[in-house]
């Protein structure tokens, strides 16, 4: 029996060298295009790149462009008339102001009434603030979500590394005991086995690799970088160690929230437009004036007439009811829709910190050194099982409970940083970085 365990263990050793030799290995990580990354660099090159960006600030110079064109003053109106033909004289276009010809001409001028051209400027102010404010929180949600998906990648390729690890281990032992089978030495049914829970491997690691590489997708969207272009995330993992989330009061995270959230922002500026709209609308009904004055050569009952009048409609029918009370019913709903955000500020932060709270206690509760007792007993229960000295069963259990940790601890790492950037998010501040 320990000459045929020898015998089973240099095969072993030796079908897994030729396996690593002739197979391509099982790894998340592509050699060629891929990039280390740190969250500084990467938030750089969002800033830099991100298109969506750079659309959100030119809408802000046309906001402002607006403001310009609304403090402009109408134009004056200027008209010339004169004689086509005079058939007492027999001439086509006499000449202007001679006795054979007849001149009309006048100038006018608009006059805005009720304060409507400053209300413009008011309301293109308060559209520039507006867009301002959507730069802002386009800013925040995306950067939100690049430092969650570089984080999640993070976790999400440690996990895969394990996987890629323990396929390895199975096919160099799957690819012994084939070469074994038949001479009596190992059960097929044990091969059986092996080779089911190799394939059970093989389908997760590649849903992994699949999730893995749809949120790489996303994070190359927000920076904007080439589509072969494979993002390896390095962390700071002091940094992410010593996150504590008892560092700030909630009240401090409160008042943050309330100064600096820019959809609380945005919700307050349509009210305020608004506003203004319904103001701008009751302007609306107050007709403007039209001055002019004219000059007729000869055509009136004297000649070389000078007149100086205005024109103003008459607002017997349209007084612009319609949209005045369409604008009244538009504050009640912008103010309703602002209530709205700010009931939700409160209950973000304060979940926001009880998830930070409570996923901060579950890592820390977790043995330093139970991740690095696990993978040594994984080797020494690969090496047991190949000298048989474990059961298929043993082996079995102890490599799903291995796999099972990994998973765990990956995903309690990654739901403790997610709970510290939802608190960036929620606050629009960087308290944890």
């Amino acid at each position: 029996m320990y000459l045929f365990t020898k015998l089973l263990l240099l095969h072993i050793l030796l079908a897994g060298s030729f396996f690593c030799s002739a197979q391509r290995p099982l790894s998340p990580l592509p050699a060629n295009d891929s990039i280390n990354l740190k969250l500084d660099s990467a938030e750089a090159i969002f800033l830099r790149n991100n298109f969506l960006l750079l659309a959100q600030r030119y809408n802000v110079d046309m906001a402002k462009g607006l403001v310009i064109q609304a403090k402009l003053y109408p134009n004056p109106g200027f008209n010339f008339t004169t004689t086509v033909y005079n058939q007492d004289v027999k001439r086509i276009f006499p000449k202007p102001f001679s006795k054979s010809g007849e001149v009309i001409t006048g100038i006018s001028q608009l006059i805005i009434l009720a304060g409507k051209r400053n209300k413009q400027v008011q309301l293109a102010q308060a559209n520039v603030r507006l867009n301002e404010y959507q730069f802002f929180d386009l800013l925040r949600t995306l950067k939100y979500t690049l430092r969650t998906d570089f984080f999640n990648i993070y976790y999400l390729q440690q996990s895969a590394k394990a996987y890629d690890d323990e396929i390895k281990a199975l096919s160099q032992i799957v690819n012994a005991f084939e070469q074994q089978q038949g001479k009596g030495y190992i059960a097929e049914k044990e091969v059986v086995r092996i080779k089911a829970l190799l394939y059970s491997f093989k389908s997760e690691y590649n849903d992994l690799k699949n999730q893995i590489n749809d949120i790489e997708s996303e994070l190359r969207q927000v920076l904007q970088i080439k589509p072969t272009t494979y993002i390896i995330p390095m962390p700071d993992k002091n940094a992410i160690s010593n996150l504590n989330p008892l560092t700030y009061q909630l009240a401090t995270l409160l008042d943050t929230a309330y100064s600096h959230r820019t959809d609380l922002s945005i919700a307050k500026e349509n009210t305020h437009i608004t506003q203004l709209n319904y103001n701008y609308q009751k302007a609306l009904a107050v007709p403007d004036v039209t001055a002019n004055i004219s000059y007729d050569q000869q055509g009136s009952y004297v000649k070389n007439l000078s007149m100086a009048g205005f024109a103003i409609d008459l607002p017997f029918f349209n007084r612009n009811q319609g949209n005045i009370k369409s604008a009244k019913y538009g504050i009640d709903a912008a103010t309703a829709s602002q209530k709205s955000v700010e009931a939700s500020v409160e209950e973000n932060i304060f979940r926001a910190l009880q998830k930070a709270l409570d996923q901060d206690k579950l890592l820390k509760d977790i043995d330093p050194a139970f991740s690095n007792d696990f993978d040594r007993l994984m080797k020494e229960v690969l090496t047991n099982y190949q000298k048989r000295n474990i059961s298929i069963l043993e082996f079995l259990d102890f490599y799903d409970s291995y796999k099972q940790n990994v998973l765990q601890i990956n995903a309690i790492q990654f739901n403790r940083v997610s709970a510290f950037e939802d608190i960036n998010f929620f606050t629009a501040n960087n308290f944890f970085n």
